[in-house]
């Protein structure tokens, strides 16, 4: 086999398991991993909130000013969030009504879906989470 068909066939099988795992991971909630959320920064600020996910379900959100723990819970495309008492940072008024705004629509979602590299959270209000690539 020449060197160049052996090259070809290793370029196509990494394409192969790439393509795969991205069918694979369309119907799984990507735990033990970062979602952000897609929305653009607050004037005067560069923060968008974000959480992770841990492998168990534990969250670590920071949101546009504090930060709070909880639990995430999956089943099928159900999914519960169960949050904390953010942590108390002092924040200005409009990050605070962010943060509390943030806080209700993820304990009020009952399901989930992907959206390519999205996660979409829906309930009352829907959220969209992107999922980095890199």
């Amino acid at each position: 086999m020449s060197q160049m068909t052996w090259r070809g066939m290793v370029a196509a099988s990494v394409v192969l398991a790439t393509v795969a795992s991205s069918f694979a991971q369309q119907g799984e909630f990507p735990f033990d991993r970062e979602l952000i959320l897609d929305v653009r920064p607050m004037p005067g600020s560069k923060r968008i909130p974000n959480m992770d996910i841990a492998a168990n379900g534990a969250v670590a959100l920071e949101m546009w000013c504090d930060r709070v723990e909880g639990q995430v819970v999956v089943a099928g495309d159900t999914i519960t969030v169960i949050t904390g008492q953010p942590s108390g940072r002092p924040c200005p008024p409009d990050r605070a009504r962010g943060d509390a705004d943030l806080l209700d629509a993820l304990n009020a979602v009952t399901n989930w879906r992907r959206q390519g590299d999205a996660v979409v959270l829906v309930g009352p209000r829907t959220l969209r989470f992107k999922v980095p690539t890199n």
